[in-house]
């Protein structure tokens, strides 16, 4: 009786390690996820954008205002706002459990209405981990001087 159960167990270990060992890194999972995301961002693809968002999404601008999920994902998707690919040149990511922040600064180029803009920014965003899916919970950003 005892060898059964002990063959039961040591099977479900051997499962759980094969599982842990194939089991993405959480680093480079996030990393990509940011990578994604952005070039969501750029193609206007609101299925991508709204699929990394958490539910309770917000956004702290560089000046100071607070922008629900809703409001975010509305002036992203503006059509009147253009956005050139860019890079993160400085993407770090630090983990704390279920918890990430992605830091970096980015230099962004398009078009607004038409009119050409320039913009410089460091960013912080922070991701949970629910259900086993990592999602943005909050963006905060500080405008930077033109490099």
């Amino acid at each position: 009786m005892r060898r059964p159960a002990i063959a039961v167990v040591l099977t479900l270990l051997a499962c759980s390690a094969v599982s842990a060992a194939e089991k993405p890194d959480d680093d480079a999972q996030l990393r990509a996820q940011a990578t994604t995301w952005d070039r969501d961002i750029v193609r206007k693809d609101r299925a991508g954008v709204e699929r990394n968002l958490h539910a309770r999404f917000f956004q702290i601008d560089g000046e100071g205002g607070r922008h629900a999920r809703a409001e975010f994902i509305a002036m992203l998707l503006d059509p009147k706002l253009q956005i050139d690919p860019y890079d993160v040149p400085d993407l770090e990511v630090h983990r704390y459990g279920d918890m990430a922040q992605l830091t970096g600064t980015t230099h962004m180029t398009g078009r607004y209405d038409g009119k050409p803009f320039t913009s410089n920014y460091r960013y912080i965003d922070t991701y949970v981990r629910e259900h086993g899916r990592w999602s943005v919970v909050s963006v905060q950003i500080t405008r930077l001087a033109a490099p």
